[in-house]
């Protein structure tokens, strides 16, 4: 067992201060807003419940025992004296980044691994000198307790005994980590969803599809073939001569990033922002957003379960 600190209790690290209390270790998480931090008990013992109700977790575990495994600390020098590894979970502003990694320095030991959860910046320019060697990005996605992947960056001063530590921590939970040899923003996954992002909101801003119809493709289309093949191994499958000769004959152009889109900007001016506002690309039906959130892991928790079943095909 390890003593974990997490900073930032929003939407990832209340996620991911869950993760490792279900994975048996000691955590404390903390937020410099007292109204997040105060809400995140609740949201750990939901997603707790759809975990419990898949039968993910051991019944044994209820809200108790789980507010036994991760405590809410008023303060940042609590929740971060002693502790193992501290997890930065704030929000994805360089300067709020620096301003608590100076604030933390003094409290951390010689071998408290650092590491940050940003999912683009290079945070290592923000944390100080003396703390290179110890940190590292470890990035997890959203939701953490249901999606396995998580990216374990060194900096470049970063003692490769640490990235193994945080490796051979995440990987004892029962999640996948993907150590890469540097950093680059995004990483792998994000990277290509980003790619993705550029082209759905081309076909959207250009008049090619509508929303639902871009989704069906990707759930009917590409969603099928992913979760067995990956990419490159779909490739295989294809034929390299025949990816070969579509390369060659530039069968795609890449659209040119604009930074913003038409669409986006209107539901934006409109107020629909997403499954918390009710309605964004489509209308939620008026239902609560946890019963939203709700529905969306016990569908995730379902294909998790027949993806165990089927498993990947893989070549060495």
């Amino acid at each position: 067992m390890s003593e974990i600190a997490v900073l930032g209790a929003g939407i990832m690290g209340h996620g991911i201060a869950l993760v490792f209390g279900l994975g048996g270790h000691a955590v404390r998480l903390t937020d410099s807003r007292a109204e997040t931090l105060a809400k995140a008990p609740a949201l750990m013992a939901s997603a707790l419940k759809t975990l419990r109700e898949a039968g993910e977790v051991d019944g044994a575990w209820t809200a108790e025992k789980l507010g036994r495994a991760v405590r809410c600390c008023a303060s940042i020098e609590e929740t971060v004296r002693g502790a193992e590894v501290v997890v930065e979970a704030i929000t994805e502003l360089p300067e709020a980044k620096r301003a608590l990694f100076q604030e933390i320095d003094p409290l951390l030991g010689d071998d408290t691994i650092l590491a940050s959860n940003t999912s683009y910046l290079d945070v290592f320019p923000l944390i100080p000198a003396g703390r290179q060697r110890q940190a590292l990005i470890a990035h997890w996605y959203t939701p953490p307790y249901l999606v396995d992947l998580v990216d374990v960056v060194p900096g470049p001063g970063t003692d490769p005994a640490f990235v193994e530590r945080m490796r051979a921590l995440i990987a004892g939970m029962g999640q996948v980590p993907i150590v890469l040899k540097k950093f680059i923003s995004g990483y792998i996954a994000n990277r290509i969803q980003s790619a993705i992002t550029l082209e759905v909101f081309k076909l959207l801003d250009e008049g090619y599809a509508t929303a639902r119809e871009i989704d069906d493709a990707i759930i009917h289309g590409l969603s099928l073939r992913i979760p067995i093949l990956g990419h490159l191994a779909k490739a295989d499958f294809t034929g390299i001569e025949l990816v070969r000769n579509a390369l060659a004959n530039r069968t795609y152009d890449p659209p040119e990033p604009r930074g913003r889109s038409d669409a986006v900007d209107r539901l934006v001016a409109e107020g629909r922002t997403g499954v918390m506002a009710g309605k964004g690309f489509f209308d939620w039906g008026g239902r609560d957003p946890s019963e939203l959130l709700r529905d969306r892991d016990r569908r995730l928790l379902a294909l998790k379960k027949a993806m165990r079943a089927i498993g990947p095909l893989t070549g060495d």
